[in-house]
């Protein structure tokens, strides 16, 4: 496998995280274990074929680990890895300068709703 250059540390962690709903699905999956249906309602504008692409993908990278229990019906559920959980500083600190960058527009006039804040 060729060596991988980066330019700087946070393109390593983009790699892993980046995109548009993977770290919303890791902000999510941090508070609590969830099953896809729960995700789903959790994120609605994420349709079932990307959340379970970008599940995958994290699940892949070590960072989400798919639980299947022995049941009939079958219940499957996600939850961080050991791995996974080292970045919930990281991903509680995204959370709070998304609150206080939503309350500084808010003070500027901008009409926006937030649904649940980060109280961890």
């Amino acid at each position: 496998m060729p060596e991988k250059t980066y330019q700087i540390g946070v393109e390593a962690t983009m790699e892993v995280i980046g995109g548009k709903w993977k770290s919303i699905i890791l902000c999510h999956l941090r508070l609590k274990p969830m099953r896809t249906s729960e995700l789903e309602r959790a994120i609605p504008q994420i349709s079932q074929k990307m959340l379970v692409q970008q599940l995958r993908e994290l699940e892949a990278a070590n960072i989400v680990q798919r639980h299947v229990y022995q049941e009939v019906p079958p219940r499957v559920d996600y939850r961080l890895t050991d791995y996974g959980h080292s970045l919930s500083g990281v991903l509680h600190q995204l959370c709070v300068w998304g609150e206080e960058n939503i309350d500084r527009r808010r003070d500027q006039g901008e009409a926006i709703t937030l649904l649940h804040r980060d109280d961890l």
